[in-house]
């Protein structure tokens, strides 16, 4: 368990063991920006406040879809670390359930070893990230419980 006292969902437990693999900084840097290049495409059209993740120095949209139970999400940025950030967590979460997605500790990042690599303010932007997503799937939740 990578993070002490803590279940991450079983895509994002595979992607930090994945990481903690990497002992070159370089090689981890690349790991991110392959997780750049395996997002989807995002709609522009959905490029939008709302979508958007306050308190990140770049540019990142994020949109999260309920489908049976299980959440799905899209991202998007104007700089290709910060889209890796995002895919990794995209790719994380993809397909999880609320408590799943909740239940992940913010400490988790620390557990990539992306410390040298990562500035504080994108750091800080990846907490962003994971914020606006348990914000999203928490409303979504709710949204869903309204309509049953």
């Amino acid at each position: 368990n990578p993070v002490e006292g803590h279940e991450l969902p079983e895509n994002l437990f595979n992607i930090v063991k994945s990481f903690q693999l990497v002992k070159d900084p370089t090689q981890r840097y690349k790991q991110l920006l392959f997780y750049a290049q395996k997002l989807k495409a995002f709609p522009k059209e959905q490029k939008n406040d709302q979508n958007k993740v306050p308190g990140c120095t770049s540019q990142v949209w994020i949109l999260s879809e309920f489908k049976e139970g299980k959440f799905y999400f899209l991202a998007d940025s104007d700089s290709q670390l910060t889209k890796g950030l995002a895919g990794l967590l995209v790719e994380g979460l993809q397909g999880s359930d609320l408590q799943e997605i909740l239940s992940v500790p913010p400490e988790f990042i620390e557990e990539l070893g992306l410390k040298q690599t990562l500035t504080p303010s994108r750091t800080n932007g990846f907490l962003n990230m994971l914020k606006l997503i348990k914000q999203r799937v928490s409303e979504q939740s709710s949204e869903n419980l309204k309509n049953i």
